[in-house]
């Protein structure tokens, strides 16, 4: 994610959550929350919001590093794989489980199981927390839309992006705005300049497509396979532009020597910035290098602006 100085921020494999300098790639260490930093979101007044995925839901200073837990458990249930966070003006901040039957180390059983497990929530600025949505294939992504009067979020296991309405006549009502996606979407950009990114991991693979319509004793005998028997998807780098209403603006794809499978995305000065959970580094793509109106982007040579174990952005 970009803070609020138009620094890169990441959350890194060991807890520690770093700053990066765009122009020179030199990094700081803001704080470590000691657990699994997915999704980032800077409040209006600076405040980090962080969802760990051992830890639960954090607000980080970041200036003195303390890490202060708001969330680490809903209705008596500890959160198990808290995932992405989007932070309102009023300091309402909405965030997603993934899923409460495996842990961040296990994602893909839960993709395999194919269980509607995961949740949505508001944490209201008194400190209350309600379960907004319930019965969610994979949530991972949320973003305010511009005039907060929605919500959009993905929806891994069923490919998909969908809105809840916060507010108006159609309130608490939820719309897909894109279903069946070629993709798996994973973390959502904030909105900026009407725009949101979500980096897509990897393409649709028929055989675990299939999978989700197989009794379940089959998808938990594949779970227990040994890593390199599971079918696996293609490999690839690949994000999507979104305006508020779900429409495809832009979108980059394409291949990279070092780099693949996108957990996060965000657009900064011209420039697409990429991470991965599974990558040791930033990838940075110059969007303006390209011709007007093209919406698809070789990434062969986009830049690795930094090297480590990172996270979304």
């Amino acid at each position: 994610m970009v803070g609020l100085d138009g620094a890169l921020i990441c959350g890194v494999t060991g807890g520690a959550i770093v700053r990066i300098d765009p122009s020179t790639g030199q990094r700081s260490t803001i704080a470590d929350t000691g657990g699994r930093p997915l999704g980032l979101e800077v409040c209006d007044d600076g405040r980090l919001i962080v969802c760990d995925a051992h830890k639960g839901l954090l607000q980080v200073d970041q200036f003195t590093g303390a890490v202060e837990t708001l969330v680490d458990q809903v209705d008596g249930v500890r959160l198990r794989f808290c995932s992405n966070a989007a932070a309102g003006p009023d300091g309402t901040v909405w965030f997603t489980e993934s899923t409460n039957r495996f842990d961040f180390e296990h994602y893909m059983g839960a993709l395999l199981e194919h269980r509607p497990s995961g949740r949505l929530f508001r944490r209201d600025p008194d400190g209350t927390v309600t379960t907004v949505l319930g019965g969610l294939y994979f949530p991972n992504g949320v973003a305010l839309a511009p005039d907060r009067r929605s919500l959009l979020f993905t929806e891994t296991g069923n490919s998909s992006l969908s809105r809840l309405w916060l507010a108006g006549p159609r309130q608490g009502e939820v719309e897909v705005l894109l279903s069946n996606m070629h993709g798996f979407p994973d973390n959502m950009s904030r909105f900026a300049g009407g725009r949101s990114w979500i980096a897509m991991t990897n393409p649709r693979n028929a055989v675990l497509d299939r999978s989700a319509t197989w009794p379940g004793f089959i998808r938990s005998a594949i779970w227990q396979l040994p890593d390199i028997m599971r079918p696996n998807p293609e490999t690839i780098v690949w994000a999507v532009c979104v305006d508020p209403d779900g429409r495809v603006v832009d979108e980059v794809r394409g291949v990279h020597p070092s780099f693949d499978t996108a957990t996060g995305a965000v657009e900064n000065a011209g420039k697409l910035y990429l991470a991965s959970v599974w990558q040791d580094s930033l990838l940075a793509i110059d969007l303006r290098d390209r011709d007007l109106g093209e919406l698809t982007t070789r990434v062969e040579h986009a830049n690795a602006l930094w090297r480590s174990e990172t996270d979304n952005l």
